[in-house]
């Protein structure tokens, strides 16, 4: 009986203890984003640069399967996309037709499509 007494009274000052925080709770709520967006890129390794095509295609590891690199092809406009292959380069590269015209076409690792 004592020590259902005593944990009852344990209990019970926990729950004073903790108590409804809602006043508290309300005090501190700040409505809306509690994100600051920064104006500069604050990681210096992603490129932000926007993509023009001026600069050409970029060399590197290219993780495209060669049917996603046929996508990239057909999604640019091109028809008739033959055989592709990859270079040392690391891009995609084949023939296909542009406004009925046989032409080289290339794929680099960000989805750049080319005509050679």
């Amino acid at each position: 009986m004592l020590k259902s007494i005593l944990t009852l009274t344990a209990t019970a000052a926990l729950l004073a203890a903790c108590g409804n925080n809602d006043q508290a709770a309300d005090a501190d709520r700040t409505e809306g984003p509690m994100v600051s967006a920064s104006e500069a890129p604050r990681n210096e390794a992603v490129d932000t640069e926007p993509t023009t095509g001026d600069a050409g295609q970029t060399p590197g590891a290219n993780s495209f399967t060669e049917a996603q690199a046929r996508g990239a092809i057909e999604k640019a406009g091109y028809t008739e996309v033959g055989a592709l292959t990859q270079n040392a380069e690391g891009m995609w590269q084949g023939t296909a037709m542009q406004s009925g015209a046989p032409v080289q076409v290339s794929v680099d690792y960000r989805g750049e499509v080319v005509t050679q």
